[in-house]
């Protein structure tokens, strides 16, 4: 029985490895937001600002400067990073964009 079990240990640890294996040379290295043509700069049309943007500031207390300064930077860079905080770094004009003072402009 003890064997048993080291055997299936074994195979588990294996099967793991050859998907780590799969993945690398598929170049998934498992990050959630790699896809550039569904997230990059372009990848919203501008009457797709409001939802996107709604989508973006729905879990923030701020609300409505969130939805000003997202549709903004939204018809500007034709991009809205996914989820609803950070990955800023999927759309390079909207995590670049800052204010006078020098903070993010876009939410």
């Amino acid at each position: 029985m003890a064997k048993f079990f080291a055997a299936m240990i074994l195979a588990l640890f294996a099967i793991s490895i050859l998907q780590t294996v799969v993945m690398a040379a598929n170049e998934q290295g498992g990050h959630l937001y790699d896809n550039k043509s569904k997230y990059g700069s372009g990848s919203v049309k501008s009457y797709q600002c409001p939802s996107q943007c709604s989508r973006r500031c729905s879990q923030t207390q701020y609300h409505k400067p969130c939805m000003f300064f997202c549709q903004k930077c939204c018809r500007t860079c034709l991009c809205v990073p996914p989820g609803y905080y950070g990955n800023k770094a999927v759309c390079p004009c909207y995590n670049n964009w800052k204010t006078k003072e020098g903070g993010p402009k876009c939410p």
